[in-house]
């Protein structure tokens, strides 16, 4: 930031967009506040839940912490949705067309070590590109009680596999 001219006696401003929801809105305070220690005051815009998805598809923000769930743990899922050339849910507007062969590669690698590897470098590259620098990682998890039988936690994902023709109670 020095580099560029800022510094204590000259610091940049910024609206930090953020959905008004706490899984949203507290790490955009976090964000903001590390934010400060490189020079960058932001000013937190908190847009309700309504109005935030047009926000995003219309690219109307300078900075905003946008939230990238989704049901499937997978770099498919990941890669396609939030990278690729066209794709909606591209906020960004990303696009390199050898990264979405690299995407293909690791898709239909076979070997889960090569995949692995070919994944950690598509996200070093999307990260070094800064083609939507990831700020956190959301933890979430299941569980249910002993009397519970029959369910199927999947290995994928802790948001699908909820049909429950399968479970029980056993008391």
């Amino acid at each position: 930031m020095e580099k560029l001219g800022y510094g204590p006696d000259n610091r940049l401003t910024v609206k930090l967009a953020a959905r008004n929801i706490p899984i949203a809105r507290d790490p955009a305070i976090l964000l903001n506040d590390q934010l400060k220690t490189i020079y960058i005051d932001g000013e937190l815009d908190l847009i309700d839940t309504a109005l935030w998805f047009p926000k995003m598809m219309r690219r109307d923000y300078a900075v905003a912490l946008g939230l990238a769930a989704s049901g499937v743990d997978d770099p498919d899922q990941q890669f396609y949705q939030n990278y690729a050339c066209g794709s909606a849910l591209n906020v960004t507007g990303y696009c390199n067309r050898a990264m979405e062969e690299l995407f293909d590669r690791q898709s239909i690698e076979a070997d889960q070590g090569k995949r692995k590897e070919l994944v950690w470098a598509i996200d070093r590259q999307l990260q070094e590109e800064s083609a939507r620098p990831i700020i956190f990682y959301y933890s979430a998890a299941t569980c249910h009680q002993p009397a519970v039988k029959g369910l199927t936690i999947m290995v994928n994902s802790i948001y699908n596999g909820w049909r429950m023709e399968d479970v029980w109670l056993d008391r």
